[in-house]
This record gives C-alpha cells, sequence and structure tokens, in this order.
C-alpha cells in the first residue's frame, strides 16, 4: 500500500507541482485584482438622463412589440440613437425603440461608438481617440456566461491613457463590459491562469468545466497523498520531530508538514468552486418558485409616465413585475433611486409587508422577513448602494430579496449554506472574524499563499531531479 502512495504521489507530484505554483502565485494576485467586470456604480455614472421627448411608446406596446410574452422586467434608457426599451423575459431579452417599437439591436460600428464614447463622457473618461478594434462573440475578456444573451460584442478602444476599451452589447446597446490595461495584464498572471482561462477553452463551458474539475480533482488527490507520506515520514528524536530527509526533500517535507491543513483545504475548496451541482446544490430557484418570482404582470396596469411624471433626473427607469403587480423604479444614481408603487405611492424600496406578501405566495411556513445585517455569515449584496435586502426563512430554505429591485439575490437551502463554508470560507478566507480586520485577512492570505508557492517551488526542484534521472538512465 505505501508503495502505491509513494509512486502515484511522486509522479502526480510531478505532473501537477507546476500547476500547484501557478494556482498560489495567480491566487495572491487575485486577491488584489479581480477579473474585469464594469462595475454598478460605473454603469450607472455612464447613463444618460432618460428622456420622454421621444419616447412615445407605452410599456405594455413595448413588450407586445419585443415579442417576450412573459416579460418580467423593462427598463428606459436614452441612447445617442435615442430612447430605447430593453425587455427581459426568463431566457430572452431584446431592445425596441421607445419612440415607434421597431427593432433596437445595434449592428452598425458607427452607433456602438457613438454610443462608447457617450459613456466614456458621461464617466468623465476621455475617448477623443476612441475606435472600434472588433466586434465577436467572445474574447479574454468577454468570456463569462453572462454576456450570453448580449453577443456579439463591439470592442471600443478609447485610447486614453489608461488603455480603457468597453464592450457594446450589439442585442440592447448597452456597455456592458470596460478593461483597463492594467486590470489586463494583471489578470494574465491572475486569473486566467488561476482559473485555466484561455479564450479558445473557456469558450465552451461545459469542456471548461470538465477540464478544470478534473485537473483539480487530481491535484486535490496528489495533495492528500502527500499528506500521508509527510505524516507517516515524520521521525522523533527525544522530544522532537525530525525529516529523514536532506536537502530539497527535508525542505519539501517539512514545509508540507507546516502547510499541510492550509494546502489541503485551499485544494479542497478551489475543486468545490468547480462543483456546479455535484455536490453542492446550485442555490437555484426551483422551477416552481420561478414562475412566481418571474410572473408577468398586467403591463397595461404599470405605472406610467403620463400618470406619474418622471423624475428630471433620472438616468434608468425600470418597471418590474413583483407579486404579480407592476412597479416602476427610477434610478437616479448609484446610491439613490425611486420606486412608485402600482396605487401610486413612492418609496426608496420596496417593504417588509410587500416582500411577505410574495413569500406567502412563494412558499409555505416563512417568517416574517427581516433586514440582513451587513456582517451576516451568508451576506448579499444589494443592487443600490445602501438598500436594504430582507431575507425570509421558510423552513429550511432561506430567500435573500433585494429591496431595490425585487430580485432574489439568493436561495439558500442547508446544502447551499454549507457550501458557503466549504468553498468561500476556506478558499478565500471569507471568515467574518477575518472580514472584521481587512488588513490582517490581506495579510494572512498573502502569507499562506507564499508559503504554497514555496512548497511547490520545493516540488518542482524534487520533481525536475527525478526526470533528469530517468531519462539519465
Amino acid at each position: 500500500m505505501m508503495g502505491a502512495i509513494v509512486l502515484s504521489h511522486r509522479w502526480l507530484g510531478i505532473a501537477f507541482c507546476l500547476l500547484f505554483a501557478m494556482w498560489f502565485a495567480s491566487g495572491i494576485v487575485m486577491h488584489f485584482v479581480p477579473f474585469p467586470s464594469l462595475t454598478e456604480a460605473e454603469r450607472v455614472a455612464g447613463l444618460a438622463p432618460v428622456g420622454r421627448a421621444q419616447a412615445t411608446l407605452t410599456v405594455a406596446d413595448a413588450v407586445t412589440a419585443s415579442g417576450i410574452a412573459d416579460a418580467a422586467r423593462v427598463r428606459l434608457i436614452q441612447r445617442t440613437d435615442g430612447p430605447v426599451y430593453i425587455v427581459s423575459g426568463p431566457s430572452r431579452l431584446r431592445a425596441v425603440r421607445a419612440a415607434d417599437g421597431q427593432d433596437a439591436s445595434v449592428w452598425s460600428p458607427d452607433v456602438a461608438l457613438a454610443i462608447a464614447m457617450a459613456h466614456a463622457r458621461q464617466r468623465g473618461l476621455d475617448a477623443a481617440h476612441a475606435a472600434v478594434v472588433a466586434q465577436a462573440d467572445h474574447d479574454q475578456w468577454s468570456v463569462p456566461n453572462g454576456f450570453d444573451r448580449h453577443r456579439p460584442l463591439f470592442r471600443v478602444a478609447l485610447g486614453d491613457a489608461a488603455g480603457t476599451e468597453v464592450y457594446v452589447s450589439s442585442r440592447t446597446g448597452e456597455v456592458v463590459l470596460d478593461t483597463t490595461r492594467r486590470e489586463r495584464g494583471w489578470n494574465l498572471a491572475g486569473s486566467v491562469l488561476h482559473w485555466i482561462y484561455p479564450t479558445v477553452l473557456r469558450s465552451n463551458w461545459a469542456l471548461w468545466d470538465r477540464v478544470v474539475w478534473t485537473l483539480s480533482l487530481l491535484a486535490l488527490i496528489a495533495a492528500v497523498l502527500g499528506a500521508v507520506l509527510g505524516i507517516v515520514r515524520v521521525k522523533m528524536r527525544g522530544r522532537q520531530i525530525a525529516t529523514p530527509y536532506r536537502g530539497w526533500h527535508a525542505l519539501h517535507h517539512v514545509i508540507g508538514l507546516v502547510a499541510t491543513v492550509f494546502v489541503l483545504t485551499w485544494i479542497f475548496s478551489g475543486w468545490l468552486s468547480m462543483d456546479h451541482g455535484r455536490l453542492f446544490s446550485r442555490g437555484q430557484l426551483t422551477s416552481a418558485e420561478a414562475g412566481v418570482i418571474d410572473a408577468s404582470p398586467d403591463w397595461t396596469t404599470a405605472p406610467s409616465p403620463e400618470r406619474k411624471p418622471l423624475s428630471s433626473s433620472a438616468r434608468e427607469v425600470e418597471w418590474f413585475a413583483f407579486d404579480g403587480n407592476a412597479y416602476r423604479r427610477e434610478r437616479i444614481d448609484f446610491d439613490k433611486q425611486v420606486v412608485v408603487w402600482p396605487d401610486g405611492g413612492e418609496s426608496e424600496g420596496l417593504g417588509v409587508q410587500a416582500i411577505l406578501s410574495m413569500m406567502t405566495r412563494l412558499a409555505t411556513g416563512c417568517d416574517v422577513p427581516s433586514i440582513l445585517a451587513d456582517d451576516d455569515d451568508y451576506p448579499a449584496q444589494a443592487i443600490v448602494a445602501g438598500a436594504s435586502v430582507y431575507r425570509s426563512r421558510c423552513g429550511d430554505v432561506w430567500f435573500d430579496i433585494d429591496g431595490a429591485d425585487g430580485h432574489v439575490l439568493q436561495r439558500l437551502d442547508a446544502s447551499r449554506r454549507a457550501y458557503r463554508w466549504a468553498y468561500g470560507a476556506l478558499h478565500t478566507l471569507d471568515f467574518p472574524i477575518l472580514n472584521a480586520h481587512p488588513r490582517f485577512r490581506d495579510v494572512l492570505i498573502v502569507g499562506l499563499c507564499a508559503l504554497g508557492l514555496v512548497f511547490s517551488i520545493t516540488g518542482i526542484v524534487i520533481g525536475w531531479r527525478r526526470l533528469r534521472r530517468s531519462f539519465a538512465g
């Protein structure tokens, strides 16, 4: 048995020591430079005030023109080529012109460029030398599945000092992503390596999922075998723990003993990041729950600008379905909005009673929703800064609902709550006590990953020497 463990660890270690080193090094980078995205603050800042002069179409007519019978949300935005309704259903979205209901998809590079430049100016970015540089379904920074409904994307280089590039959806004409030269550079050494994210692989999600899951599992097996060998080979000299090895093997053994717990939990939790429903639930609504949440209202009853005028400073207007009713939400700024209720009343968001009413239809045995604390063990973030998130416990299943727009942010059953600790806490050290001391958490993450990197380098040296002897013989 020990002979098999030694042999398996030796060759798995040789095969995966470079991968281990890459994961630890890129993990440090990822902690400080996340994968490029358009933050909600940036998105809202890039929106121009909505004008109603040309928006003659009603919300109900926009839904009809879109052909999306099960529409759950309708947004009105101001583009450089006029106001546009963006109609969204559970699986589709479509943009139609607010003046006549015609298709508002963007297929002209000139229109995409004008939209990108207007977005940049709203955010105070220099777009004097902007140009469309590509139109494609995928590139290195637009591979996430969240962009699938917007493909193909126009990539526009602003030509500014930061090397900013923005991506315009051909389906809605919205800016959906931005990157800078710094983000792209660091992510080539961070997320792209860590997630094994080359475009050719990641653009095929099913293939990428299987490849990375398998590699992570083999790496975990190699780590477990190494931990077993490391503990078995410990020698006692008097009252002191000693290693029977010399040189690089001794260094590998000692560091491995010190870092065993971290390496095992980090590799295990990294493997769980690719779980995708294999062992734990995915936290998705059931079809019955989605039928209640996404149920379309009678859009003819939606609060219209004719009955309740829009705020002159509204950057985006959204009509959304909640509990069978249509609400209107005016986005004023990143941290400010106004919600118009079906009866014409106004508030900054949905209240407890509205959410409780929906929860009684969604599930049985639900308690009165409570506002989620900022330091909750299972955190969730509202789309509007400072808005409340409500948690309703329905037996063993918890629902976290965004009080700003009615979205279900999390569905937490017992399996999903366990996943939060098995993956999130173990892999990113996202423990509440460490989140309360972010500087200490930064130092701990960097220190442990650096220790793991040194450990991996000792494995690389040992593996290289073994390969040289094998080929020389």
